[in-house]
């Protein structure tokens, strides 16, 4: 079952009323090119009405567009299929005919009489496991509910061709009683008390700042942290009230103080926002778990049913991937970023810098801080190893990236948190080993960051040059050879220069993967989930005398279908030793009950570990590596 399969890959990388933003009195802010009124009190059929006012136009044939594909998903989206009742009106109140040309944009010949466009848009979460075709990733998909609406705005608002990179106008309508949380800056409120409704006013300098900041309305907790000349703000939504942005608070607090130890002084943003939508696991809630960066904030979906600590301990690892993100791509990108076409976007071909760096960073910054230990930190590389060489390992990593919308690349794209990742380190062990661990790869980031920075872009072809110009000539090979080449890495050489080896050995697991692999698998046509041959080998399903085939109807009441089983085998990713569990099987047409307490579960596997008979210069790489 593919989908099950590749939600449970991602599972392996998850062990991941606030003051409206200030307004600078100092900071004019003239007539915008266009104005754009969104009225969330005004939902019909659980559509949000908006209305765009471009301005007078000069021209005919007048292109609007949603965005095909948004920065940072890496698949296609395709948000205009979610506009219904389109309408131009002109500026005699009549309508004006239009061509719809392709699944995301409007023709309207008579753009010279064209006073405004009008639209209703559905959201994303309801449809996720209903429609057919490309469906946003939750964390970059939208919500319309009573209590919670996810605002990622290129949902909402598109663009005119001609205007892409005009200033906009934004006024959002919402009950007065709604918490609102947004890092776009804010020109304004008006308050009507006669329908209990308030109006904020934002205002975004181009296109790319309404897609690059998200916004959260509704029933949301939020708290604030103050870091050294960062602001960061948590919105969280719980339906069901389990979680709040109180109960992270002191997770993430601890999480981000170490990250910006770890950064130093390459912190390039005053404000951070984090938005987590809880989703409570009904047939319409969004399933796509983990999250979407964007140059100053993320939005996560995770299941509300998680366990606080084992939540915390996910947003950790995820959030941590985020916030680093304000290293690459905010200070440190390619012209296919800087440009981004939303239309038909051409790809850069350094994703094992946007993604597998920060990935490292978001693992590395963790142990260097304190935060996990040495063995936990070789137990997620190994993880990692073990997962990307179930993927394509000898794919061209540049090729891969440059075309990441086409197969055979599209499903390789898992790998640039894998092996994406892992190249980070092989060079941050490369650059340790030639500088005598005076230098590594967040040296380099910080290098390029000050040759670049967020408003001048790099030339794609010439990266390797530039890295080669500020490292060393092992570096430029390991690029050519394993990155841009088709040559798998030998980790082993990599690991022998810090006194690592591997080790066969019985080694801690979790209670739905064994080494990185799904102990669970589907059957479309029978439209079960059941255990595979891999559950013989994890030894508490073993103990508890689990057989390979066994169907699982439910897991803790829960009944297991193929349209429940990810949000289940989310919260069974989440267990730890100590809980009482209840589990349903049907075995040959009969059924199974297992009650018991969990224990730790193991499975034999390959470990990384400390040689026996390491040199001095191991020892002294290793501690530059880990600790600085």
């Amino acid at each position: 079952m593919k989908t099950l399969f590749n939600s449970l890959l991602v599972l392996a990388v998850l062990s991941f009323q606030v003051s409206l933003a200030e307004i600078n009195p100092e900071t004019p802010i003239t007539e915008s090119d266009v104005v754009v009124t969104i009225d969330l009190t005004s939902v019909d059929n659980d559509r949000v009405p908006v209305t765009v006012n471009p301005g007078k136009f000069q021209q005919d044939n007048v292109t609007y567009r949603l965005p095909k594909v948004v920065q940072g998903t890496y698949s296609i989206s395709d948000f205009g299929k979610y506009v219904e009742e389109f309408k131009a009106i002109d500026y005699s109140g009549k309508e004006l005919e239009f061509t719809k040309t392709d699944t995301n944009s409007w023709l309207i010949p008579n753009g010279a009489q064209l006073d405004y466009i009008t639209y209703y848009v559905n959201d994303t979460f309801d449809v996720e496991t209903t429609s057919g075709g490309n469906i946003p990733f939750s964390p970059a998909g939208t919500n319309i509910e009573d209590d919670n609406y996810v605002l990622n705005l290129h949902g909402f608002i598109g663009y005119f061709d001609s205007l892409k990179n005009g200033s906009y106008s934004l006024d959002i309508t919402a009950p007065a009683e709604f918490v609102r949380t947004s890092a776009l800056q804010t020109t304004g409120t008006k308050e009507n008390k006669e329908f209990n409704t308030v109006t904020t006013s934002y205002y975004a300098a181009r296109y790319f700042d309404i897609t690059d900041n998200p916004m959260m309305y509704g029933n949301l907790s939020v708290e604030e942290i103050e870091l050294d000349g960062i602001r960061v703000v948590l919105s969280v939504y719980s339906p069901n009230g389990l979680h709040s942005a109180s109960s992270l608070k002191e997770a993430m607090t601890t999480m981000m103080q170490a990250q910006k130890e770890y950064l130093g002084d390459i912190d390039s943003t005053p404000r951070y926002d984090i938005y987590l939508y809880l989703s409570e696991g009904t047939p319409d809630s969004p399933t796509g778990f983990g999250a979407l960066e964007h140059h100053t904030s993320t939005v996560m979906v995770m299941p509300e049913g998680m366990p606080g600590q084992a939540l915390a301990k996910s947003m950790v690892d995820i959030v941590s991937h985020e916030f680093f993100h304000i290293v690459s791509p905010l200070s440190i990108h390619s012209e296919d970023v800087h440009y981004f076409d939303y239309n038909e976007p051409t790809f850069s071909k350094h994703l094992w810098l946007y993604e597998g760096v920060t990935e490292y960073f978001a693992h590395h910054f963790q142990v260097y801080e304190g935060l996990i230990s040495e063995q936990e930190f070789y137990a997620n590389m190994m993880s990692k190893i073990q997962t990307s060489l179930q993927l394509n390992d000898s794919m061209s990593f540049t090729e891969m990236s440059e075309n990441i919308l086409m197969e055979p690349y599209a499903s390789q794209y898992y790998n640039v948190y894998m092996k994406g990742a892992l190249i980070g380190m092989c060079i941050d062990i490369l650059m340790r080993e030639e500088s005598n661990g005076q230098r590594g790869i967040l040296s380099l980031m910080k290098e390029l960051s000050n040759r670049y920075g967020k408003n001048k872009p790099f030339e794609d072809d010439k990266l390797f040059d530039e890295i080669s110009e500020l490292t060393y000539p092992s570096v430029r090979q390991f690029l050519d050879t394993h990155v841009a080449g088709s040559t798998p890495i030998d980790y082993s050489l990599i690991f022998d220069k810090v006194g690592l080896e591997f080790v066969n050995d019985r080694i801690e697991t979790n209670y739905i993967l064994n080494n990185g692999t799904p102990i669970v698998d589907g059957d479309a046509e029978r439209a079960v989930v059941f255990f595979s041959e891999l559950a013989l080998e994890n030894s508490f399903w073993a103990d508890q005398g689990v057989q390979p085939g066994d169907i699982i109807r439910e897991v803790n009441g829960e009944t297991v279908t193929l349209a429940t089983a990810e949000g289940i085998f989310q919260k069974v990713y989440s267990w730890t030793p100590g809980m009482e569990i209840s589990v349903i099987l049907e075995r040959d047409g009969e059924e199974i009950a297992i009650e018991t307490v969990t224990t730790q579960p193991y499975t034999q596997g390959t470990s990384l570990q400390v040689k026996p008979n390491q040199t001095e210069a191991q020892i002294a790489l290793r501690k530059a590596w880990l600790k600085g």
